[in-house]
C-alpha cells in the first residue's frame, strides 16, 4: 500500500565495528548529531532548490502535480514560488498551497524548535546498526515527550560517519485533525558535498470521505549560497 520506495539495507550487529566497544546509547548519538548540524549550519548560507509535489487519491482516482522553488536563508526559513500546477483542482486550489503555507510558517526560528529532534522534545533509544545506501547508520526510536501535530512518534537512521539524519520514518506525535483517521510518513537525506539535503518526503493518509491519498514530495536541483566555513572535516572522518 505504501507509495513510499523501500530502502534496501542489512542487519548489522549492535555493537560498533570494535567488538570490545560499548555502543552509544540514542542520547549520545544525538548529542553528536546535534554538534555536526550546527557546524553545518553555520557553513552553510541558506541554499534553493526545487520540489515537485505529486498528490494522488486512490478512492476517486483523483491526482495532481505541482513543481515548486524554494528558498531557504541563513537563519532556516523558507520560502516558496509555485512554478507550475495541474490536475485535480481542489488539490491545486487549497491541498497544495496549505501545505506550502504550514512549511513556511513551521520554519520560523521561532516554531522550527518545537518541531525539531532534540532531547528538549524527545526521548531517545538506541535500536540498532544498519548499512543504508551502503553507509552505516545508528537507528533510534524516538518518543515525543508532548503530544502536539509538531512532533512525530518513530524511528530516525543517524549516519554512523558524519552523524546527519538520513531517514526520518513514523507517524504524527498527534492526529491533526478529526478528518485525518491515520498518517503514515518516510522523509529521506542525502549527502551532497559537505551537507545533507531532504530527497523525498512520502506518506499516505487515510482520511474520511476521501479515503486513502498519497503525497510524494521529490527534491531536486540544489543549489547552495555561499559557503562561509568549512565543515570541521575531521568530524567526518569519525567512527562510531
Amino acid at each position: 500500500m505504501r507509495l513510499y520506495s523501500v530502502l534496501l539495507f542489512s542487519t548489522l550487529t549492535l555493537a560498533s565495528s570494535d567488538p570490545g566497544k560499548q555502543p552509544p546509547t540514542g542520547n549520545e548519538v544525538v548529542a553528536r548529531m546535534m554538534e555536526r548540524d550546527r557546524e553545518r549550519q553555520a557553513a552553510l548560507e541558506g541554499y534553493t532548490a526545487r520540489r515537485r509535489y505529486v498528490l494522488d487519491n486512490q478512492r476517486h482516482h483523483k491526482r495532481a502535480e505541482m513543481l515548486v522553488r524554494m528558498t531557504c536563508l541563513k537563519d532556516g526559513s523558507k520560502e516558496f514560488e509555485i512554478v507550475s500546477s495541474n490536475g485535480w483542482g481542489t488539490a491545486r486550489n487549497h491541498v497544495f498551497p496549505r501545505l506550502l503555507s504550514a512549511e513556511a510558517e513551521a520554519s520560523q526560528p521561532d516554531a522550527r524548535e518545537r518541531s525539531r529532534i532534540t532531547p528538549q522534545n524527545y526521548d531517545f533509544e538506541m535500536i540498532g546498526y544498519q548499512t543504508v545506501n551502503q553507509r552505516p547508520a545508528w537507528v533510534i526510536a524516538v518518543t515525543p515527550k508532548t503530544a502536539n501535530t509538531y512532533l512525530m512518534k518513530g524511528r530516525i537512521w543517524v549516519d554512523a560517519e558524519d552523524y546527519a539524519i538520513t531517514r526520518i520514518e513514523g507517524q504524527p506525535a498527534k492526529n491533526p485533525s478529526f478528518w485525518t483517521k491515520s498518517v503514515h510518513f518516510v522523509h529521506t537525506y542525502s549527502k551532497q558535498g559537505p551537507f545533507w539535503f531532504p530527497t523525498s518526503d512520502e506518506s499516505i493518509t487515510d482520511v474520511r470521505i476521501l479515503g486513502t491519498t498519497g503525497l510524494k514530495i521529490d527534491y531536486f536541483e540544489y543549489v547552495p549560497n555561499a559557503v562561509v566555513a568549512s565543515v570541521n572535516p575531521s568530524a567526518q572522518r569519525r567512527t562510531p
